[in-house]
């Protein structure tokens, strides 16, 4: 879908598709049959956009065969979709069945993260729409915390230049500009949009930040105040993730502990924070054992649909999420103009039976509510 700000600027909204297990190229084009296009007939449009999770073996595939790229892109055209940004912070096995703290590998000591990005980017090049002159990428907040060592840093620096130059020599090769946007994320070296104004080398023309409304909120940083700080170190928000955190108010209630402890599953890490800790813990279970006091409100790293039915102990950062929408578009400036709904947990979510059609509707329901809010803050819909 796309969106005018009053400023001018086209403003993309897309879903995120690592929420379908794919993981070689018939699967990634089954999905805009299964899933894709079925979602934009429910919200009635022409043309919805995808962020495409491409994994390694995909890249692999599309870098390989010019052929085969040309056939995606003839399948998203074909679907009534376009491509703008693409999930590049996932390497590969996302859905599998205990993915934890392999998500968060290969990272950027590696050579082969700077592999995967700079090939993501060139095939990102070729699936741009003719009237789109340029794409986003997001990617892994450097590294899990540890270990890390000054060299890594150093390293990791180095990369980043290398990564601006690259990107600056395929939009002179291409006309195409390519930005990559760097997540931050709770348990990351770059956990938040604060450290990343101290981290992350600002004032790059190709590189910036992607900020994710659940991580945002799982650091309690205020929207407006996480803007200004990426703003005067220099990093503009290539690409916003729109998404929910799990909330509890009254951690130490055992009828919350309960309600909660069925979200504490084996496959993804449900980094968990209390307001007013300094620290917090890699995963919920961590945190229903003990680890945190619970004496404040907690918030957990479980991207939780918007339409999901909840016990009523629970609740969600949405929010933050409305916070963040405008203060991004609500000025007279539009602040990004990539916008992904990025909700993968449909099937853990406790007492939720995922079928197909389910998961139609609810994402077709996450992206009317994304809708919803931008019209509300004056964004014009564009065929």
């Amino acid at each position: 879908m796309r969106f005018r700000h009053r400023d001018g600027t086209l403003v993309h909204v897309a879903y995120c598709t690592n929420v379908h297990p794919a993981e070689d190229l018939d699967g990634v084009i089954a999905q805009f049959t299964r899933y894709a296009r079925p979602i934009r007939d429910r919200l009635g449009v022409d043309r919805m956009g995808v962020g495409l999770w491409l994994s390694r073996p995909v890249a692999d595939t599309l870098t390989a065969d010019p052929g085969e790229l040309l056939r995606l892109r003839r399948a998203v055209e074909k679907a009534g979709l376009e491509v703008i940004t693409l999930n590049g912070s996932l390497y590969q096995g996302f859905q599998s069945e205990n993915v934890k703290y392999d998500a968060y590998h290969p990272d950027w000591t590696q050579p082969e993260r700077m592999r995967y990005t700079l090939d993501l980017a060139r095939i990102l090049t070729r699936l741009l729409p003719e009237d789109v002159r340029w794409g986003s990428i997001s990617t892994l907040p450097l590294a899990w915390r540890e270990p890390w060592s000054r060299a890594q840093d150093e390293l990791a620096r180095r990369r980043q230049d290398r990564l601006d130059r690259e990107m600056t020599a395929l939009a002179s090769a291409t006309g195409r500009t390519i930005r990559v946007g760097f997540e931050p994320e709770p348990g990351c070296l770059v956990d938040s949009a604060a450290r990343a104004a101290e981290r992350l080398l600002g004032g790059r023309r190709f590189l910036g930040v992607c900020l994710d409304a659940c991580h945002l909120a799982l650091g309690f940083e205020e929207p407006a105040e996480a803007l200004r700080r990426l703003s005067e170190a220099g990093l503009p928000v290539v690409k916003f993730q729109a998404s929910c955190a799990l909330q509890v108010d009254r951690p130490a209630d055992p009828a919350a502990r309960r309600a909660l402890a069925a979200f504490a599953e084996p496959r993804f890490l449900h980094q968990t924070r209390e307001r007013g800790v300094a620290d917090g813990v890699d995963d919920l279970d961590a945190a229903l054992e003990g680890e945190l006091p619970g004496d404040q409100e907690w918030r957990v790293h479980f991207h939780v649909p918007r339409n999901a039915v909840l016990p009523q102990e629970l609740g969600t950062t949405r929010a933050v999420l409305a916070e963040a929408l405008e203060a991004l578009f609500g000025g007279e400036r539009a602040l990004t103009d990539h916008v992904e709904v990025e909700t993968y947990n449909w099937d853990v979510l406790p007492g939720h039976r995922l079928t197909k059609e389910s998961l139609i509707e609810g994402i077709a329901a996450e992206l009317a509510w994304t809708r919803e809010q931008l019209v509300r803050l004056g964004l014009k819909e564009e065929s």
